[in-house]
């Protein structure tokens, strides 16, 4: 028994194979035997997901945090869904209003572009006077499609604009870098033609 479902974790449209620990060697030998199929490793899914702006658990989100300030509010649906609105779930109170609208929050994730080396997790982000440490970056890499460096993190929640200009702390030097939307890269998953 394997599962195969049409979704991932790279923004790319593609597949993910489940299968019983016995069969993993025997298929993996199988698919790489196609000239057309390239193996690839973590690090390769890591820009991936980066470029398509998808949070890694444990990195850029936690038990601690809240799917409003990871920017995830719509996996709830609109305002007015019966989701948002019955509330019924694990944290709910915490983070709903009665209307079903999102409580305020004080910090959110965001993309960041622009600052000259790779920030890594844990780099301090400051207000672009340099003074004020206002987040701290969760993934960062060199991505590889648009061939300069990206990161996401969080941020307070009035410095998350897109366009917001802020200092990086990175290998304790400062390097100007501002907040961007995410996805840094398009994705191109399938979607079925209306």
């Amino acid at each position: 028994g394997c599962r195969i479902t049409r979704c991932g974790y790279t923004g790319e449209d593609g597949f993910e194979i489940a299968m019983p620990a016995e069969h993993a060697v025997s298929i993996a030998s199988k698919l790489i035997s196609d000239s057309t199929v390239n193996p690839t490793g973590l690090g390769a899914r890591d820009s991936l997901r980066l470029e398509a702006g998808l949070c890694l658990y444990g990195n850029d989100i936690d038990a601690n945090t809240t799917p409003t300030e990871a920017a995830l509010g719509w996996t709830m649906g609109g305002p007015k869904s019966r989701r948002r609105l019955e509330g019924g779930f694990i944290g709910a109170e915490n983070i709903l209003k009665p209307d079903g609208k999102f409580k305020a929050i004080s910090r959110k994730r965001v993309g960041i572009m622009g600052m000259k080396a790779p920030a890594r997790d844990h780099t301090e982000i400051y207000d672009a006077s340099g003074e004020n440490k206002i987040g701290e970056v969760t993934s960062g890499t060199f991505s590889p499609c648009l061939k300069k460096p990206i990161a996401m993190g969080y941020v307070e929640k009035d410095a998350s604009k897109a366009g917001t200009e802020v200092l990086l702390k990175i290998r304790g030097k400062m390097q100007k870098a501002e907040v961007t939307k995410m996805p840094f890269v398009e994705s191109r998953y399938y979607r079925v033609p209306e």
